[in-house]
């Protein structure tokens, strides 16, 4: 005998407003939304509870089936590529992608794009059992002819393979800052190369609107999708124009999206991406079918301090993008930030997906975000911006107009910069780099190969979208860090000069550590002082330029400005942890130039420590 039984069944349901009884009761009058609302870089808020979705359909994407497995063929050397191709698949992958030099994914390394390259890198690989992605460059123009080419010379019928042609002449446009020739000849160049791979029998798709570009400039979730829908819909004209059926040229056409560490938007842009295509199927008169969506994880999150958090970020992007859908998945090495990756890193990119796969059984479910009131509000909500500026794109003459004219990089360059200042502010914290640094890290792993330099595009200039990484400003105080400590044998220090108890002191001088180790700055730490004249002698004992006052508001009234005069005598430079409150004329007249406490700039601080300590 059987009976239901549901979870808390006995006791009252309770409302949102017996809940908000109680947030309130413990805010203790704090403002909610600034405690527990935030908001997108699309500026939408994020609620802490949301109710259930109830009855939400889902989102028509990849059915239960394991998503492919993509690892990257990018090593300039196209034999020793080969070798770590065959390697992966035999160890996991079931997919390829491969990187030519100067494509928006090619971070520096890739292959050259001749026909005798894509020969090598592809030696017994079982072209019509083994998926094929590419990630193309304007250098590498005609690496899809030359791939075709391998195809036939191996006597395999391309209609077997599975290869998307990744051409996306728009997107290395924005990447490049170039446009080689007006949009109506590019156009008809690529259309022409499309008949031609699809006379001898591929069936692509032969077009990608890519939206890595975006992110990789910091753009938002929103901007992202408006770019590769407004992409994929110039692309969808192209073929249409050049006589191909409707629902054959949406055939042609495929999608990448970036895959980032924060996983609930990522879940909602991979969801909200559906939608909208969706949406344009529906205005175009066709019935809407599933695209196929690649993800690849983010260049931006990468950090070349502290490389193993790669791996976590990673793990969580690559969580979010099945999760949310997506077909195949590329997980960039977690030390590719720092050189072209080696096996062992080859092999965490590869286990990453595997252990998400076959252990957790992550893609056994359609849709499981599906009715969660969190995520299909995002979706909604990011899917609704992107249409605005979709519809803004349009308006300026399509996706190639509104390059040229820079509407999508203007607005960019808007999200770039409050990022930036976030990132700056430690809003935004990167652990292992704005946050809980380690100087003495071992440098990682990496193969003995030059990145690949490549001859600008020519042609007419258009604003570009730059390639970022938001750990760079804080990764270049580290490097001088290191060149001064290869120069002089040591690092820049800064003594912290602990006031009070250990109870008084250690969260400050805990925050101070963190704060100049961020900029490579070495912290000297103590456990307090029994009089000045001994904190005096130990900051003279230390070899420091720098000292930072640390310890409790109460603290601070009673001794912070005799302790700021006896180390300013010292000749110290004197910062104090904490904001200095109704005491600043006092410190100020002390000798104390700086503060530092949660919410300043600290990379601008930290740069004018490096400008106060004149330092090579």
């Amino acid at each position: 005998m059987t009976e239901d039984l549901v979870l808390a069944a006995e006791f009252p349901a309770t409302t949102e407003t017996e809940w908000r009884k109680l947030v309130d009761a413990a805010l203790k009058g704090a403002d909610f939304d600034k405690r527990l609302v935030s908001r997108t870089y699309d500026g939408l808020r994020v609620e802490p509870l949301y109710p259930r979705a109830a009855g939400a359909p889902l989102v028509a994407g990849r059915p239960a089936v394991p998503w492919q497995v993509i690892q990257r063929v990018d090593h300039p050397d196209a034999k020793a590529a080969n070798a770590q191709a065959l390697h992966d698949l035999e160890n996991g992958a079931t997919a390829l992608s491969l990187v030519f030099a100067g494509s928006v994914g090619a971070y520096g390394y890739g292959l050259d794009g001749s026909e005798a390259s894509i020969a090598a890198a592809l030696d017994n690989v079982w072209l019509d059992a083994v998926p094929i992605e590419t990630d193309f460059s304007t250098q590498a123009k005609e690496a899809g002819l030359n791939l075709a080419a391998v195809v036939k010379t191996r006597g395999i019928d391309p209609a077997k393979t599975q290869i998307r042609f990744a051409h996306d002449p728009l997107g290395l446009m924005a990447r490049n800052g170039v446009a080689p020739r007006p949009w109506a000849e590019t156009a008809k160049l690529l259309s022409g190369m499309v008949e031609r791979l699809a006379s001898q029998g591929f069936k692509g798709p032969f077009a990608v609107a890519d939206g890595r570009g975006v992110h990789a400039a910091g753009g938002s979730e929103a901007q992202e999708l408006a770019f590769v829908i407004a992409n994929a819909v110039a692309y969808w004209h192209m073929f249409a124009d050049a006589g191909i059926s409707l629902d054959q040229a949406r055939d042609f056409i495929f999608f990448r999206l970036a895959a980032d560490a924060d996983e609930f938007l990522t879940i909602a842009k991979f969801r909200a991406l559906r939608k909208l295509w969706a949406r344009v199927e529906q205005a175009s008169g066709v019935a809407p079918k599933p695209a196929f969506v690649s993800a690849e994880t983010a260049w931006r999150m990468m950090t070349a301090r502290d490389v193993n958090v790669n791996m976590l970020r990673a793990t969580i992007a690559v969580t979010a993008a099945g999760v949310g859908g997506a077909d195949s998945i590329s997980v960039l090495p977690f030390t590719l930030a720092c050189g072209l990756s080696d096996a062992f890193a080859r092999r965490v990119a590869r286990n990453t997906q595997l252990i998400l796969l076959e252990e957790s059984n992550l893609y056994r479910v359609v849709d499981p975000a599906a009715g969660a009131g969190g995520i299909e509000t995002l979706t909604r909500e990011i899917a609704e911006t992107a249409w605005l500026l979709f519809q803004e794109i349009e308006a300026a003459g399509g996706a190639a107009a509104a390059i040229e004219q820079g509407v999508i990089q203007k607005k960019i360059a808007a999200t770039r910069a409050a990022r930036q200042a976030a990132i700056a502010k430690r809003r935004d914290p990167l652990t292992g780099t704005s946050d809980y640094p380690n100087l003495t890290e071992a440098s990682p792993k990496v193969l003995d190969v030059a990145r690949v330099t490549l001859a600008s595009p020519a042609g007419t200039p258009v604003e570009p979208l730059p390639l970022t990484r938001l750990s760079e400003p804080f990764e270049a105080l580290r490097d001088k860090s290191d060149a001064i400590l290869a120069k002089t044998g040591a690092r820049p220090k800064v003594f912290l000069a602990n006031l009070g108890k250990v109870s008084d002191f250690t969260a400050r001088a805990t925050f101070a550590k963190n704060f100049y180790e961020a900029g490579g700055i070495e912290t000297v730490g103590n456990d307090g002082f029994p009089d000045q004249a001994a904190m005096r002698a130990a900051f003279k004992a230390s070899g420091a330029k720098l000292a930072c006052l640390c310890s409790s508001d109460k603290v601070y009234e009673a001794q912070a400005a005799d302790a700021a005069k006896e180390l300013a005598a010292a000749g110290a430079i004197v910062h104090l942890a904490g904001r200095p409150g109704e005491l600043e004329a006092a410190l100020k007249g002390a000798g104390v130039k700086t503060y530092i406490y949660a919410g300043c700039d600290v990379l601008s601080t930290l740069q004018a420590a490096y400008d106060t300590l004149r330092t090579p």
